[in-house]
């Protein structure tokens, strides 16, 4: 695909709205940075209305004059819009439920008035000069005759687009490609995908909604975000590099400093097994995983660690072979090992590895092969 895609980043407001998570306001200023440099087109800052330390962080995101739009998120409430002024923000996120179970259970109201609520916000906002997104909560279970209406009455109001909001995380790829060819064809406006992870789908789900038209996507570092998150910045823009053929051009060598600095901030580990940036992303222990990768990397691993700012592994454990041991000792110490020393070394290994229940640090493999020599009179 060609066309040009929006990354629309929202760490700072739907990712701190993971349970739990708090950034400092100096946080707040330094991931707004490390975004704006990797990239990342429009970052949605926070919510203006709370006022205090959340007002002062997003004015002070302002103020850095970054090449990213900087997005105030709001209620359909002209004074939610107010408080997004104030901090002189370009961008505004305008949010209301759409599905008839937000509507009568939450809102108790009817769609007649969010219809009614939304127009107002979004017409105040359009006068103002603000680039608006009205949001379309809980999306995936709303009435499509109902949403393609609501789209197009924000359209009309101003809208220059509507975050399709998965907000439970219900969808599946294919259910999400026909719900936004439809929308997109019968409303005729840009359509954000903001979609959550409850069943493992989010990212997918986003990829789903770029593939049916949409020409913005949501995300968040790590894919932090309410409940089980939302789809995740660096799982989305190198899905769309390698799997769609859509380079957007971003920093991806820093995906893992980036990556590293939000897990520290939120105070949610980045596990080992995490995809693109994970440290196991480019571990090799089993036998034949490592030697085919020592033989080219592109036998076992998708895209090169230099690519997000990572480096390859060679792990030394209950699964590794020879050719790991003995490539493990050359490149890292610079020792030739014959393959008669190769094959006791490994059965040490392997016996050490299982009493250990994990694999074997370096200082261990050397005690190994340092008592292997000794054994042996050297």
């Amino acid at each position: 695909m060609s066309r040009h895609l929006v990354i629309v980043d929202t760490t700072l407001r739907d990712g701190e709205q993971t349970a739990g998570v708090v950034f400092s306001n100096q946080e707040k200023l330094r991931i707004a940075r490390l975004l704006d440099e990797l990239g990342v087109q429009q970052i949605e800052a926070g919510v203006p209305v709370m006022g205090g330390d959340e007002l002062q962080a997003i004015s002070d995101i302002v103020k850095l004059g970054l090449k990213a739009s900087i997005m105030g998120w709001n209620r359909a409430v002209v004074s939610d819009i107010e408080a997004s002024l104030a901090c002189g923000v370009d961008a505004v996120a305008i949010s209301i439920s759409t599905s008839d179970i937000h509507i009568e259970h939450k809102l108790m109201t009817t769609r007649e008035d969010v219809l009614e609520r939304m127009v107002k916000a979004t017409t105040f906002a359009k006068r103002e000069g603000l680039y608006i997104s009205v949001n379309a909560e809980d999306a995936s279970r709303s009435d499509m005759d109902f949403l393609v209406e609501f789209a197009k009455e924000a359209k009309k109001a101003g809208a220059n687009r509507l975050r399709y909001c998965d907000t439970v995380g219900i969808l599946d790829p294919f259910k999400t490609y026909d719900n936004i060819k439809t929308l997109i064809e019968k409303a005729g406006i840009d359509v954000e995908m903001h979609t959550h992870d409850d069943f493992g789908l989010a990212t997918a789900n986003a990829l789903a909604g770029v593939k049916a038209g949409a020409t913005h996507v949501g995300v968040t570092v790590n894919g932090l975000g309410e409940r089980a998150g939302n789809a995740a910045l660096e799982e989305v823009v190198m899905a769309l590099k390698h799997l769609l053929d859509t380079d957007l051009s971003f920093a991806t060598e820093r995906f893992v400093e980036v990556s590293e600095y939000v897990a520290r901030a939120s105070g949610r580990m980045l596990p080992p097994w995490k995809s693109i940036v994970g440290s196991n992303m480019f571990a090799h222990e089993s036998g034949i995983h490592a030697d085919g990768a020592l033989k080219n990397p592109k036998t076992y691993e998708a895209f090169s660690p230099e690519d997000v700012g990572s480096e390859r592994q060679i792990v030394i454990g209950k699964h590794s072979g020879t050719a790991s041991i003995k490539a493990k000792f050359f490149l890292e110490y610079g020792r030739e090992m014959s393959d008669e020393d190769a094959n006791e070394m490994l059965t040490r290994v392997r016996a050490l590895a299982v009493d250990m229940k994990r694999s074997l640090f370096d200082k261990e493999l050397v005690y190994i092969y340092s008592d292997m020599l000794k054994q042996h009179g050297v």
